[in-house]
């Protein structure tokens, strides 16, 4: 309850509202029956009264959100529909527990509500979401920063209270918008100061003594321990289970008698985990002992000779007793006192090959590529998930990066500030290999409970900066060239690992065959379940029934439409307007030691830095495409072509001869004539806006696809033909720009719970930003084996000109279609005339010949789908099997 509601012992708006992170009293939710909310989308003019409102300020005018409160807290139904809402600001989208368990017979409840924070301009305002708009949520479509109309809203009061409108629940605290392992919100303090305590040696028990005497003591001596180890953050809330605060987090703490496990439970964790660091010292007081819990998890000691005490654990609670800490700064820490110091595991990228599968390591290394937050279920049908990102690293050992699976790690900080260009630090790291032996596949390495991330900034005086192979990156460092090594920097996109095995049989080893394949009608109820960001990969049976190249010149037609408006998007730290003498071309011998290496000594930097205000001052230049009409008969009838997403599939033979009138598929128009023309027809452009290829010849080139005869058959009389082809701006890989790196951050982050309004001009939208493999890509028609339903989907080639090693391109077996598609582009890509990549190339004889082996054969396709906000969901095709594969049975 707030200060103002325990005044007036009811809900009021008779004082200010608090802080978006706190719970104010009032509640409002939108009524069932019709539309709720109308959304829109915020725009640039927008921006001062977005800043204002989020600010809780405004033009100090009469808020129309007061006065719809009051006037729905006096209606007889308790529920208004306002005449001519205005738009308002949603300025905190928030979750938290559901209070109420679903009874026993009833489908599946929300396991969790929101709470919106609305703004317009003068007043802010928290409201409850009807838990049936939970989707709303779930799918980015109500976000912050977005505008609004409330076209109807109820008032509700909590039956179990006298008050009015008090409460629903007792909540103290709000979870993370998108997974539950992150602290979120004011009541989790930051860093506690370290205490001037005086430690009486003389009163100190030891591990090693409290293992073999715990169970004859009620209470014990003071302990002075070391933190070896830090988990991550476990919420443990059930809908229905009143709890204060759910939480525990586990520690690896030592003395100079050995190890053993230290738990933080419930409102402790708030007031001490951020400050309670790997390496930080601690007296305990008024601590229990209890038997440790069989099944957490162990992390490895750095130190394999220390002696572990597994069965006990140090329990640390607010009650019962009431726990004692103290945080004991380092430079009053004595040597007498024999505490451990912290020992590392740390690996170099050239001795990984070697080691086996779930072996415990560290690394360090220069960030080249960090990939978008996804989220994958940790269940099915619930709403918890894993919140994750794929990064790579080097350390100048081997051709090859790390190659980086990051969970988040409760450092919420740090996860959202990876970029390209960072030292990167991951400690208690798993490897992963494929246990089948299988030649292709690619090692990597995995976060565990225990793992712990650092990035530039947050270095100083931590226990690894001592280690010997930390020491020889940051010289190696010191060796390299800025500019040539941010020229093989990406980030974002989609990123297709890890590659499915080779067989069918491996791929279903860990389930049934039934349960892993998908109908093509079940995945689009699958597409359709997914929430914001969520990444899953499904197996769907059919035959390929038609592929199509679409050059990357349609891809942003698709998606930005015919007029095509870019900005210019030379301006790049490799490329930029500056001149060489002022950006990162200063010198061949420009080095990496600069902020990255000053930031294991000092405060806050990064390599780039020097020169970002430099670039910033240059001004971008925008140019509008040409677009160019493709059927020189169309343009002299003055018809008005529509460009679409689809394009007309071809045989080679009508493709010749360009008979399009006999294969059309998609909408069709007609000119001034009445003719029909097909609205297939598609324009394209080089970069420069014109082609100085005869025009058949273009067309033929950027156009072409391959059907099978049985799609030709089929196609029009199926009864359900999914569309998920369509390639978004957020599924491209972009090269790094230092430039814009909070912007770009800010793009591959998932939406924030609280909005934050933007301070810059330098507006930029993410399709500006230079792809990092330049190419199209391909639209695979899969025909279900009934003959009944197809479904397109799409398969983007990856490769990196400027770091061949970023995307591996390796000849993947049993999947020669796909091989082709990959290492076919990749050629043309690096083989293509004047310095750049062409818009447009046919289909390969080597991808015809790949796709006529597969004609009319049952396979298995491995589809990764991932939800990226609002509407828009990637359908990724990555890998074919055949049927008759051994292992494999062949369809009857």
């Amino acid at each position: 309850m707030t200060a103002g509601t325990r005044r007036c012992g009811r809900r009021c708006l008779c004082h200010p509202p608090p802080p978006p992170r706190q719970r104010p009293g009032p509640r409002l939710s939108p009524c069932s029956g019709r539309q709720d909310a109308v959304m829109q989308d915020p725009t640039p003019e927008r921006a001062e009264e977005s800043r204002a409102a989020a600010e809780g300020g405004g033009g100090g005018g009469a808020s129309w959100l007061q006065k719809v409160f009051e006037e729905v807290r006096g209606s007889s139904q308790l529920s208004v529909a306002p005449a001519e809402p205005p738009a308002v600001t949603v300025v905190a989208v928030e979750r938290y527990l559901a209070q109420a368990p679903p009874p026993p017979a009833a489908p599946p409840a929300p396991q969790y509500w929101y709470d919106v924070t609305l703004a317009d301009g003068a007043r802010r305002q928290r409201c409850h979401l009807a838990p049936r708009l939970n989707g709303l949520v779930q799918r980015a479509r109500l976000r912050t920063g977005a505008r609004l109309r409330l076209t109807r809203c109820s008032y509700r009061y909590d039956e179990k209270r006298l008050n009015r409108g008090s409460l629903r629940g007792e909540n103290r605290h709000y979870l993370p918008l998108w997974n539950n392992e992150d602290p979120y919100g004011d009541v989790w303090m930051p860093d506690r100061p370290p205490a001037q305590v005086d430690v009486d040696v003389s009163k100190l028990t030891n591990l090693g003594h409290l293992e073999m005497t715990w169970r004859s003591r009620v209470r014990f001596h003071p302990l002075l321990v070391r933190i070896l180890h830090k988990s991550r953050l476990r919420y443990y809330g059930k809908p229905g289970k009143a709890m204060d605060m759910p939480y525990q987090a586990y520690f690896e703490v030592a003395d100079g008698s050995g190890m053993t496990s230290m738990v933080l439970w419930s409102s402790l964790c708030p007031e001490w985990y951020n400050s309670m660091k790997v390496g930080t010292v601690l007296l305990l007081e008024q601590y229990a002992i209890k038997d440790s819990y069989p099944f957490k998890t162990q992390p490895t000691p750095g130190d394999s000779q220390m002696k572990r005490f597994a069965t006990i654990e140090i329990s640390l609670n607010d009650r019962n007793p009431p726990t004692k800490i103290s945080i004991i700064p380092e430079e009053m820490v004595k040597p007498e006192w024999g505490l451990p110091e912290v020992k590392y595991r740390f690996i170099t990228r050239s001795e990984l090959d070697d080691l086996p599968h779930n072996y415990s390591c560290d690394v360090i290394g220069l960030v080249t590529f960090v990939g978008r937050a996804e989220r994958a279920r940790k269940r099915d049908h619930c709403e918890d998930f894993w919140l994750y990102r794929w990064a790579h690293a080097i350390d100048g050992t081997s051709d090859q990066p790390f190659i980086l699976e990051l969970f988040a790690t409760s450092q919420p900080d740090v996860f959202e500030r990876i970029h390209p260009m960072t030292y990167l630090v991951c400690t208690q790291m798993r490897v992963v290999r494929d246990l089948t032996g299988n030649p292709s596949s690619t090692i990597y390495l995995t976060t565990s409970n225990e793992s712990q991330i650092f990035i530039t900034g947050w270095h100083k005086g931590q226990p690894y900066t001592k280690d010997p192979k930390v020491k020889n990156f940051i010289q190696w460092m010191k060796s390299q060239s800025e500019a040539d090594q941010i020229k093989k920097t990406v980030i974002g996109g989609y990123y297709p690992f890890p590659r499915p095995p080779d067989n069918f049989s491996d791929y279903c080893k860990s389930n049934k065959v039934e349960s892993v394949l998908k109908t093509i009608s079940e995945t689009g109820k699958e597409i359709e379940d997914l929430h914001y960001r969520e990444h899953k990969r499904i197996a769907v049976q059919g035959i390929i029934g038609a592929i199509r190249y679409i050059s990357s010149s349609n891809t942003a037609e698709e998606v930005l439409g015919v007029e095509l408006v870019q900005k210019d998007t030379s301006q790049s730290l490799e490329s930029s307007a500056v001149s060489k003498e002022d950006s990162v071309d200063r010198g061949k011998n420009t080095s990496l030691q600069n902020e990255e290496v000053k930031s294991f000594l000092g405060p806050h930097g990064s390599p780039g830095e020097q020169h970002q205000q430099q670039a910033l001052l240059s001004k971008e230049s925008s140019v509008k495409r040409k677009i160019r009409r493709l059927n020189r008969d169309a343009e002299q009838g003055g018809t008005s072509v529509i460009a679409v997403s689809s394009c007309p599939y071809f045989t080679r033979s009508a493709r010749r001869k360009f008979r399009l009138d006999e294969y059309q598929h998609g909408d069709v128009v007609q000119d001034k004539n009445g003719q029909a023309v097909s609205a297939s027809l598609q324009y394209c452009t080089d970069r420069e806006g014109m082609s100085d290829i005869p025009e058949t010849e273009e067309t033929r080139r950027t156009c072409d696809s391959w059907q099978s005869d049985l799609w030709t058959q089929v196609k029009d009389k199926l009864m359900k033909y999914l569309h998920h082809s369509k390639i978004f701006p957020e599924s491209i890989p972009r090269k790094f720009d230092y430039v814009y790196k909070d912007l770009l951050m800010q793009q591959y982050n998932l939406h924030a719970a609280v909005h934050q309004p933007k301070e810059t001009t330098a507006e930029k939208s993410i399709d500006e930003f230079k792809s990092a493999s330049g190419l199209g890509y391909y639209e695979v028609t899969v025909l279900g084996i009934n003959h009944d339903v197809a479904i397109d989907v799409a398969f983007l080639p990856l490769f990196c000109p400027e770091d061949p090693h970023l995307f591996q391109l390796e000849e993947i077996q049993n999947d020669t279609l796909l091989s082709c598609m990959s290492c076919i582009s990749a050629h043309q890509q690096k083989t293509t005339s004047n310095g750049r990549p062409c818009d447009m190339f046919s289909l390969s004889d080597e991808i015809v010949k790949a796709a006529k082996d597969l004609d009319g054969k049952h396979v298995v396709c491995i589809l990764d789908i991932c939800h990226l906000g609002d509407d828009k969901v990637e359908v990724f095709l990555t890998k074919i099997y055949k049927t008759e594969e051994p292992g494999v049975l062949d369809p009857v």
